[in-house]
């Protein structure tokens, strides 16, 4: 394409933009973003845009001293000023997708707020979104067919993680039944058994009970696996099932890493004696008061798609250019 790339970065995760800008050797946007007194938020772009094919970093974190909405509204309004200047395309990147798990209307009288995201995105301009491991992958179907969603996935990146780790007798357990089947993939390539938490959510609250335990995980060392770690409720419950069925070892590892409310308290005080995350979300406080932490950046996976998306390539086919014989599992 003879389109020039422009990447710019919100206030959530500035380190991100500038790691995947190193990776694609390409200088991050230079752009004013600022809140006045009163709160709102100015944009302005401090470069050519027009005709450019602009990419926005932004995951769904709070911003410093504000909010995961005041986080979502700076995304909207930069691709507003990027439509208005112009650019060809915009692509929002959003590491961590906010909203994901109100995904559906599983009481009376609630919203289904993934898809009022997914509409104020295109109410801006968006013109496509690249995402990372969305909680329900039918939010793809929130957005119209001409504004194509990419999930791409760390699936491979943390199997390759563990895999060098060399821990014997593993089993991969799943923190509740939903997630049963990517549970299977990480089992399958890993070349383990998989055993799964059946648990309960204790009314409108985010404490959850683990009820029992499906499949068999006595003498070995468990890998506890979910897409996110919010408060940390269940994978830690998930933990100390492990360890309650005769476990020796607990490890766990989640794409995104939330760490709300009491979470690190909770994991400090859980048996999980390593817990692997990626850099979707900044980490650098949490890594700070959990040493067990280990967090695997996801700059490469994001810029090797930012590139195949300019340049018109297949996004399926990255993991093969990534991670040589693991590919995706259906």
């Amino acid at each position: 394409m003879s389109r020039e790339i422009a990447l710019f970065s919100g206030r959530a995760h500035l380190a991100l933009a500038e790691a995947i800008c190193q990776e694609l050797r390409l200088p991050l946007g230079q752009r004013q973003l600022f809140d006045f007194t009163n709160g709102q938020t100015f944009v302005k772009y401090e470069q050519l845009v027009r005709d450019r094919d602009v990419f926005i970093v932004q995951p769904g974190a709070a911003l410093p001293n504000g909010s995961v909405n005041d986080a979502i509204m700076e995304l909207l309004i930069m691709i507003e000023a990027a439509r208005r200047a112009s650019a060809w395309r915009v692509t929002a990147v959003i590491p961590y997708f906010a909203y994901a798990r109100t995904d559906k209307k599983d009481q009376p009288r609630v919203p289904i707020t993934a898809r009022l995201i997914a509409d104020l995105l295109v109410a801006a301009g968006v013109n496509r979104v690249l995402t990372l491991d969305l909680h329900a992958g039918q939010i793809q179907g929130f957005f119209p067919a001409t504004v194509p969603v990419d999930e791409v996935t760390a699936f491979h990146l943390i199997c390759n993680y563990v895999a060098s780790r060399q821990w014997e007798n593993l089993v991969v357990v799943a923190t509740d039944l939903g997630f049963a089947k990517r549970a299977k993939n990480f089992a399958q390539v890993l070349g383990t058994p998989v055993a799964f938490v059946a648990k309960s959510r204790l009314g409108n609250t985010d404490v959850t009970e683990a009820d029992h335990l499906i499949g068999d995980v006595r003498g070995m060392r468990a890998l506890v696996v979910d897409d996110e770690i919010d408060t940390a409720g269940s994978i830690t419950a998930a933990a100390q099932l492990c360890i309650e069925h005769g476990a020796i070892e607990v490890y766990a590892a989640a794409t995104h890493g939330l760490f709300s409310g009491r979470a690190v308290e909770r994991i400090r005080e859980s048996p999980i004696r390593e817990l692997i995350v990626t850099d979707s979300l900044p980490q650098h406080v949490v890594t700070q008061r959990l040493p067990q932490v280990t967090v695997l950046p996801v700059a490469r996976l994001m810029a090797e798609a930012i590139y195949r998306i300019h340049e018109g390539e297949s996004i399926g086919a990255l993991y093969q250019a990534l991670y040589g014989d693991r590919v995706p599992v259906s």
